[in-house]
């Protein structure tokens, strides 16, 4: 037995499933649904497009996706986009407004056994009734490469249509020859006014909603239901639900939610957050430019969004150590001391007391100095030192322990610095291919300004000692 065995006998018969309107999103009636305690974002999911609420880029009048749907020309497509966005509501919706078949079908708890059982359910459907069958596969980015190869060849014979949904970037996290036979199509987060919209319609809807319950929402508690999800917009709707149960009815049956009875549900702000995922990187990112363009406040958020929502404390502390050597560097050595400082007060503290010595950190690394001149330098270094022939130390900054060592020239010549006038010499210390080689340009900020000065100075003293020629012992061969 496969999965098509277990879907309902007309539709594994090939019948054509009932219209939209009359059908709920997932399979179970209605009154099934609400009888048995589903969740309100599920029993509010739209059936059809004209009640897809967001996305309308997408499938507003005239827009690619709705336009595929009308034609009953539905591509293989990836959904990409936050949690709550509408992903797998769109799939649902899309799949039963055609002729198609619908497979849901979970990356979590399915592999490739799973997979062949589906594909072959899709082929022998498309045999006996040359209908299409569209796999929805929720979570895709959870799916390993080969997994996601064995799609490959039947997406590309039409056996399927894949419908993928991830909120992850499917740049990094779908195979490219899966990615190149399917359209990308970006969610964006619902607004707090869509997701009023949402939570206004489940208020009066007396059959999937909570209209039965005669809910009474204050307008400021609606909108700090909506905004409580931060455009997750299940967050919201279940938050709602939850908020109109917690409430006893009035002597004329309503329920009153007011703002304070929609806080007290509301124990903490859902955020946007994935510690391995693409979000993560986007914030990480965020907090870094904002410190290198010197905006301290911008700085601060980042942080506060990063604590808030779970991120390790001493990951940030170790990026703001990078950041200190990164982008200020010898502008301000001092950087370097605080981040460290910070990093150890937290490890020492712990939350939430450390947290202030990140924001500290934070507030320091944004209004210093910056430059990237030891960035840039070490670079540099390292790439010569990866392209370029390996030449021997000179001999005269080589060490010389031994009699025989210095009878071969090993030390000849050294000039040790602390007896020449400013403790200087023009002696070059880089070997013969790179003599003149420069990689540390100081900037023109903070402590480097006077680095640089200094720099510039004994730089300029050593070209003229090239220039004229060597001064007391002969020059040194290398080797």
């Amino acid at each position: 037995m496969d999965l098509f065995d277990r879907l309902p006998d007309e539709e594994a018969r090939g019948a054509r499933p009932a219209p939209a309107a009359n059908r709920p999103a997932g399979g179970t009636p209605l009154a099934d649904r609400h009888a048995s305690g589903t969740p309100l974002a599920d029993r509010m999911r739209p059936r059809t497009l004209d009640e897809f609420v967001g996305q309308a880029h997408l499938v507003g009048p005239g827009k690619v996706l709705r336009q595929a749907v009308e034609r009953d020309e539905i591509p293989s497509m990836i959904l990409w986009g936050p949690p709550g966005s509408g992903k797998t509501s769109l799939a649902m919706v899309v799949a039963h407004s055609t002729r198609a078949q619908f497979v849901p079908f979970s990356a979590v708890v399915s592999g490739i056994k799973e997979i062949r059982e589906v594909i072959a359910g899709a082929a022998r459907l498309r045999q006996a009734s040359a209908r299409r069958t569209i796999l929805f596969v929720d979570e895709i980015h959870r799916f390993n490469k080969a997994q996601q190869d064995a799609f490959l060849p039947h997406v590309e014979a039409g056996t399927i249509v894949l419908i993928g949904a991830t909120t992850e970037n499917p740049s990094f996290e779908v195979v490219a020859p899966l990615l190149s036979r399917a359209r990308v199509f970006v969610l964006n987060p619902l607004s707090e006014d869509e997701v009023v919209a949402l939570l206004q319609r489940a208020l009066g809807d007396a059959d999937r909603g909570l209209g039965a319950a005669r809910a009474v929402v204050d307008t400021d508690a609606l909108r700090f239901l909506a905004a409580l999800g931060n455009g997750d917009a299940r967050v919201s709707l279940n938050a709602l639900e939850l908020a109109v149960q917690s409430v006893e009815a009035g002597a004329d049956g309503a329920r009153r939610v007011t703002l304070a009875a929609a806080q007290e549900v509301a124990q903490r702000k859902t955020l946007l957050y994935d510690k391995a995922g693409e979000e993560h990187f986007n914030i990480i990112s965020a907090l870094h430019k904002s410190l290198r363009g010197s905006d301290p406040d911008a700085g601060l958020y980042w942080l506060a969004r990063m604590l808030a929502a779970g991120e390790d404390p001493l990951y940030i502390a170790r990026r703001l150590v990078r950041f200190a050597s990164e982008d200020i560097g010898n502008a301000d050595p001092q950087a370097l001391a605080v981040a460290l400082a910070a990093k150890d007060a937290y490890h020492f503290l712990g939350t939430p007391e450390g947290e202030l010595a990140l924001a500290q950190c934070v507030l320091y690394l944004a209004t210093a100095p910056k430059s990237n001149a030891a960035y840039v330098a070490y670079g540099e270094a390292m790439e010569d030192v990866r392209t370029r022939p390996a030449e021997p130390v000179p001999l005269t900054v080589r060490n010389a322990p031994t009699p025989l060592m210095r009878d071969l020239g090993y030390g000849v010549g050294y000039e040790y610095a602390h007896d020449f006038e400013d403790a200087f010499v023009t002696q070059e210390f880089l070997p013969g291919g790179l003599r003149g080689r420069i990689y540390y340009r100081p900037a023109d900020r903070g402590l480097e300004a006077e680095i640089k000065k200094r720099l510039d100075a004994w730089r300029a003293r050593r070209r003229r000692a090239q220039e004229q020629g060597p001064q007391g012992p002969g020059p040194q061969t290398d080797g």
